[in-house]
């Protein structure tokens, strides 16, 4: 009798467990349960940050909870990463990065408050910026040919500009320098609206800008090529690099992305990754794409991976052939 009777305990605390299973899962939190805080770089009103608040937007009426854009500009990115860094890992708190934080800063910075690998799970990347090589419009350079010929006959004569030292602009014109085997002066800014301002009068011979500033500094500054393999569809009929005469397929562009902290849950992961699509397809948000000449960039979580590392490979060919170094 003492054995029929354990056997009935032990039937009857597996029946337990079974029914308790889904009450178990039942009970698991949904994503998102409360307001998701997402901090970006970028000041408000850049571009990246005008196409965040608008997928943001699409978010939280899908989600039915806050998604809260934290700006926080300045120190290379630094203090909105370290901000960043003080969340929780369930997906709740997210940072906008650009590429670089993940390739080219860890090559160019002796220390950073960061590791790309321990620190960052990137999750869907958000648009692409096509960059073209911009000149006065009344100046004396009408192709990027001429520009470089110039170069060639004259080292280290020409100059380029560029917002600052390690920006996507700066390492770009360093890439197309060094495969063409040129000497020119980098001209560095603050202000990226003064040096279009001084391209556009001819105190800059060149540098390279999005369709963006071509827009604000309308019939002052003309793109004499784009930096990419193929023409851009918002202008078609500027060439590429190559076809005016540079390095083959040449490319410089922005990229943003948003990244979760390492350790995040690979369904809530997914999830984000799955709505965020989902916004940068609604018409509101491309319509906004469409006016900035930014670039959607779809990639699978292996092609972005494949896309960051291919980059960093890239950059390291640049930072040891130029020697570039931040503080």
């Amino acid at each position: 009798m003492t054995t029929t009777f354990n056997r009935a305990l032990t039937i009857a605390a597996a029946c337990a467990t079974l029914w308790a299973m889904p009450a178990a899962q039942a009970q698991q939190p949904t994503f998102p349960n409360r307001p998701v805080h997402i901090t970006t770089p970028f000041p408000a009103g850049a571009g990246p940050d005008v196409v965040l608040r608008a997928v943001a937007d699409k978010l939280q009426r899908k989600w039915g909870q806050p998604v809260i854009i934290d700006n926080r500009p300045g120190g290379h990115g630094f203090i909105a990463i370290t901000t960043f860094k003080r969340g929780a890992s369930d997906g709740h708190d997210l940072v906008q990065l650009d590429s670089l934080h993940m390739t080219a800063y860890p090559l160019l910075f002796k220390k950073l408050p960061y590791d790309p690998a321990k620190d960052f799970e990137p999750v869907v990347p958000l648009l692409r910026t096509s960059f073209f090589v911009l000149t006065s419009t009344n100046g004396k350079y009408k192709s990027l040919g001429e520009i470089l010929a110039a170069a060639r006959a004259n080292p280290g004569r020409l100059n380029y500009g560029s917002w600052g030292v390690g920006n996507p602009v700066h390492l770009g014109t360093a890439v197309l320098t060094t495969q063409t085997n040129t000497d020119m002066q980098h001209v560095v800014y603050k202000d990226a609206n003064v040096l279009y301002s001084d391209v556009s009068s001819g105190q800059v011979d060149f540098a390279l800008g999005t369709l963006a500033a071509v827009r604000a500094f309308s019939g002052r500054l003309v793109p004499l090529a784009v930096a990419a393999p193929q023409r851009h569809p918002g202008a078609a009929g500027v060439p590429t690099v190559s076809e005016a005469g540079g390095p083959a397929r040449f490319e410089a562009s922005g990229f943003s992305l948003l990244a979760a902290p390492k350790g995040v849950p690979t369904s809530v992961a997914a999830q984000i990754r799955r709505d965020v699509e989902e916004a940068l397809d609604h018409p509101d948000v491309v319509a906004i794409f469409a006016a900035a000449g930014f670039d959607r960039a779809t990639l699978t979580p292996a092609a972005l991976r494949a896309y960051l590392a291919a980059e960093r490979t890239r950059y390291v060919d640049l930072i040891s052939k130029t020697r570039i170094e931040m503080d």
